[in-house]
């Protein structure tokens, strides 16, 4: 009995602890300009110029050459004492044939079960490899693992994307940790339309996930377009903005 409550007290310390690594993005009051969603985005082009660079362990050029979407979340919490709970704040972007959409705001969240210790602060990307997975986030939300496949993604610039359970799953994961985590899994973490922050940042009250994604001309800032060069670039596409 006594173990089981400091297993919880010291589950809801560690908890605790990764609210406060993420409070600047986490919890922030609402803001009436899109101060925080361009700087959300700016986080997003450095996190994947940064992971995209990487020479030995990179992501395969093949993977993202396929992704039909790519999520970026720059500085996700994970903690966890026997149960874990992850969140974060990021981005979604769609390809239509060769052209990337403008990013959409999103946020991951879930718990987790099974041996795991420590607290962890790590940049993530997600790699789709259908519409399927797209769809459901842009009609509400998706549990990974349950709605869609989530495998570790394969690494280095020769790496086969078979290495991943004979290609079953819908989604690579691949992330920059900043700390120590035992046992880290994403299976369980919803990703939703973070629906606020999209008519912050786009100025449109009414703009919804499917807009940004089936509107190519859409009026966006600067930053968007930005972040749609450097997918382009790194994936070896020309992009005329």
């Amino acid at each position: 009995m006594r173990r089981t409550v400091h297993r919880k007290i010291s589950a809801g310390l560690v908890l605790s602890l990764a609210a406060v690594l993420l409070a600047p993005s986490w919890g922030a009051a609402p803001t009436s300009d899109a101060n925080e969603e361009e700087r959300r985005v700016g986080e997003a082009i450095r996190v994947f110029q940064e992971i995209a660079e990487l020479t030995e362990e990179g992501i395969p050029e093949s993977i993202l050459c396929q992704a039909y979407g790519i999520a970026i979340i720059p500085g996700m919490v994970k903690a966890a004492y026997g149960i874990g709970g992850e969140y974060g704040r990021g981005v979604l972007l769609v390809k239509d044939r060769s052209l990337w959409s403008n990013p959409s705001f999103i946020t991951l969240a879930g718990g987790s079960l099974g041996w795991q210790v420590g607290i962890q602060k790590s940049d993530l990307l997600l790699v789709f490899k259908t519409r399927r997975s797209i769809d459901n986030i842009a009609d509400g939300k998706i549990t990974l693992g349950a709605d869609a496949g989530v495998a570790a993604g394969p690494v280095g610039r020769g790496a086969q994307a078979t290495t991943d359970l004979e290609m079953k799953a819908e989604i690579y994961a691949y992330s920059k940790s900043k700390g120590l985590f035992i046992g880290i899994s994403l299976k369980g973490a919803a990703i939703q339309i973070d629906s606020q922050s999209n008519r912050d940042y786009y100025g449109n009250p009414d703009i919804s996930a499917r807009d940004i994604f089936e509107n190519p001309d859409l009026r966006a800032p600067g930053t968007a377009k930005r972040l749609r060069r450097v997918l382009s670039r790194h994936i070896g596409r020309e992009f005329g903005l």
